[in-house]
């Protein structure tokens, strides 16, 4: 799911607001912003736009900040925009650059997924900049755990599928049918069971492996100190010996 988010900057221009009025009226909590980049930025939607032009406009009819803060407590402010309900604010957000950096994998990686739907974009800035949710972090590791287990990128796009469904429904029940929600919790639970199966067999092979890595480790330590001890002998010894094998 992208939202449509602007910075402050374009935010005060699309509404003809000065920073001064926005400062007061976040002081005020009359505004909240959507969220945050990760160097503190505030990002607002739609929805801010619609309750600050609201504000503007009982400003225009001459109320106080203070009567309109009552206001806002008693009725609240109405929002034309009900398609989609909004994320909670104070969340921060990643761009790509700082997604990669935290999650130690390239651009150009996060591109390569993003072209394969692996990964969207939670958000886009007005000016195009894609923002991430810091959970994305998390999903990005996980995507790497799933190739380095051989998953193919059309396996992990099904399963990066499932991830942003669950956000969906944690986040937005009451958007969805309970039918469509009682059948991807289904789905999910289904995948789940057969992935901890998957998991058991990788396990099984771990184990072997490990015990088989362990004695090789042992066996070459053991090749190596008789092959430094035969390369200690004097060579008029090593002569003999080779005569006598």
């Amino acid at each position: 799911m992208i939202k449509d988010l602007v910075t402050s900057q374009q935010f005060l221009a699309g509404l003809g607001l000065s920073r001064k009025s926005l400062e007061e009226w976040l002081r005020l909590k009359l505004l909240k912003p959507e969220g945050y980049t990760e160097d503190q930025a505030p990002l607002f939607s739609e929805s801010s736009r619609q309750r600050a032009a609201h504000i503007q406009n009982l400003v225009a009819l001459g109320y106080e900040l203070q009567e309109i803060q009552k206001i806002i407590k008693k009725v609240g402010i109405p929002v034309e925009n009900h398609k989609k309900p909004e994320r909670k604010p104070q969340e921060k957000y990643l761009t790509v650059g700082s997604l990669a950096e935290k999650s130690n994998i390239s651009p150009r990686t996060i591109k390569h997924w993003e072209d394969k739907g692996i990964l969207t974009p939670d958000m886009r800035s007005e000016g195009g900049f894609r923002l991430y949710p810091k959970v994305y972090v998390y999903l990005c590791q996980l995507i790497k755990d799933l190739q380095l287990f051989g998953y193919t990128l059309e396996e992990i796009k099904a399963i990066s599928d499932y991830f942003r469904d669950f956000l969906t429904i944690q986040e937005n029940m009451k958007s969805l049918s309970r039918q469509e929600v009682a059948g991807k919790l289904e789905i999910m639970s289904r995948e789940i069971r057969a992935f901890f199966d998957k998991m058991r067999l990788f396990k099984e092979g771990i184990h072997r492996w490990e015990n088989l890595l362990k004695k090789k480790k042992k066996e070459i330590l053991a090749l190596k100190g008789k092959n430094e001890k035969r390369a200690a002998r004097p060579p008029g010894e090593r002569h003999a010996k080779n005569r006598f094998d």
